[in-house]
């Protein structure tokens, strides 16, 4: 088990490197974490939903995600409501002060649920456990659904993970020992000090004092690592920005309260030629090369956000300058006419006018749409025109791409407006051939498709044709999906954690 001092501690990424590493000894390793609070999401091939983190541990094992393994899943609704989400289903919601009351015992099932259902699809396989933020918080522990509980109930080993870039290293150690109950302590089999920048040995001095005073050893000094790797929170997200001042283009990523599977991003991110400028309600737009909107847990009230910080006029002005907008799952909703929640599934108004700029009216409903899909474009639609062209379509000639991706969304949209060109025109605007999942107008689109920017040459396609409206030479197409480029970074993560890491101690009987 891979515990942590804290929250960001880089529990996710290194019990990914030790699946991947396990994996690459022959072994078959099992990504597994008890409850996670994410809103970044992915769905199962059962059409289940789960944490993201757990998916990218799934494919360091080489592994197809599945529920069981994140067999409890939170996402926050606000400061103090989250839904609640068991083996992949919606459970129901829960206020913070009632959790543990009302949550605990179906919150331990659904776990114990999991591991069983885990161990009979992989017979044989080594159980590789994630906690969740400090295993010693005084006021949670008796009642810790994911950390020491689940370690005690598997007799697992447990390797303790700290994050000395945010300084106080030797005090997150020690502390979070000294409030191990004495039951606990035995549990832990080594330390592990995470993103330590500049030459190791000069670390040699502190990583005595630890094995000295904790009586465990230091069993790796792991080195802040480039790579851009999907973060668990969207604070992780952030400071991880402002590379790349070099780049040709800028694409402005609204920053919403409530942002979702930011994962959806991450594509883009790793684009050499290519700058993501977050941008907080209240800031100024500018003349961004493309606008995104990312996906939302409370579409609703990330849309009155938009309108009260004029964000809303400043984007209606761009668009209407011709600039390129896109919008992604709860992002496209925001950039349609009307939003109308009659059962108050949001929590807030029944209805509300949109940003206007897609002629769309959507309508949530209690079902959430969960599913993989594999689907053509119409044409070619999708993409922004390029600088004086029409807006594109059948007339193009280009041919369809085939996307790949999932929807995950409470809600349905639906045309209002009179079709664009080409073949938009005989399908309402949508420029996804099957109906319902993504619509377009001029150079405003959106699409419920999450996933949809790991698809290379659709990807590098869109990217092309801002490119031409800048004048600039178009980059090749001819690219893998992205989770090609994921395996080679997974890879690189395990080199450097075999490279920097014992694990023999963490791995003996």
């Amino acid at each position: 088990m891979v515990l942590g001092t804290s929250s960001g501690a880089g529990k996710s990424l290194m019990t990914a490197a030790l699946c991947r590493v396990l994996r690459r000894r022959g072994e078959r390793p099992l990504p597994f974490k008890g409850q996670n609070m994410s809103l970044n999401a992915w769905v199962d091939a059962g059409g289940g939903e789960m944490a993201y983190s757990q998916a990218l541990q799934a494919w360091a094992a080489q592994l197809e995600p599945e529920v069981s393994m994140n067999p409890v899943l939170l996402k926050p609704q606000g400061d103090t409501t989250s839904e609640v989400i068991h083996l992949g289903r919606r459970a129901g919601t829960s206020r913070a002060e009632h959790y543990y009351r009302d949550w605990f015992r179906p919150g331990w099932q659904a776990i114990r649920t999991g591991l069983d259902q885990l161990r009979q699809a992989h017979p044989g396989g080594r159980l590789v456990l994630e906690g969740a933020g400090s295993p010693v918080e005084m006021n949670l522990q008796p009642r810790d659904l994911t950390n020491l509980r689940l370690a005690q109930f598997l007799r697992a080993r447990c390797l303790l993970v700290a994050d000395i870039e945010r300084g106080g290293v030797f005090a997150q150690i020690v502390g979070t020992l000294a409030l191990l109950r004495p039951v606990e302590r035995p549990l832990i089999r080594g330390l592990l000090i995470n993103r330590f920048r500049g030459r190791r040995s000069l670390f040699d001095d502190g990583r005595r004092w630890l094995e000295q005073r904790t009586g465990l050893p230091v069993l790796g000094v792991m080195p802040w690592l480039e790579e851009c790797f999907p973060p668990e929170d969207s604070l992780d997200l952030l400071e991880r920005r402002g590379r790349k001042s070099a780049a040709e283009l800028e694409i402005a990523v609204l920053r919403l309260p409530s942002l979702s599977n930011f994962s959806d991003l991450d594509p883009l991110e790793a684009e050499p030629s290519l700058r993501l400028r977050w941008l907080s309600p209240g800031g100024v737009l500018g003349r961004p090369d493309a606008v995104l909107l990312p996906g939302s847990k409370r579409t609703l009230a990330d849309l009155q956000v938009l309108q009260q910080s004029g964000l809303a006029d400043q984007l209606g002005a761009y668009a209407a300058a011709g600039g390129v907008v896109f919008g992604l799952c709860g992002g496209m909703q925001m950039l349609g006419r009307e939003l109308q929640d009659p059962g108050g599934l949001e929590g807030g108004r029944a209805e509300a006018h949109g940003l206007g700029l897609l002629p769309l009216r959507t309508v949530f409903e209690p079902g959430k749409t969960l599913r993989r899909r594999r689907v053509p474009t119409c044409a070619g639609a999708g993409l922004p025109p390029a600088a004086g062209t029409e807006p594109t379509g059948a007339a193009s000639g280009e041919a369809p791409w085939l996307i790949e991706g999932f929807e995950l969304h409470q809600g349905q949209s639906n045309w209002l407006g009179e079709a664009a060109g080409g073949t938009a025109a005989a399908n309402g605007g949508a420029w996804l051939a099957e109906p319902g999942l993504g619509w377009q107008q001029g150079s405003v689109a959106g699409s419920y498709l999450h996933g949809l920017f790991e698809n290379g040459p659709w990807r590098r396609r869109w990217l092309n044709h801002l490119r031409a409206r800048r004048g600039l030479a178009p980059l090749p197409e001819q690219v893998p999906h992205h989770a090609r480029q994921r395996e080679l970074l997974l890879d690189r993560l395990a080199e450097a954690f075999e490279e920097h890491v014992n694990l023999a101690p963490l791995l003996a009987p």
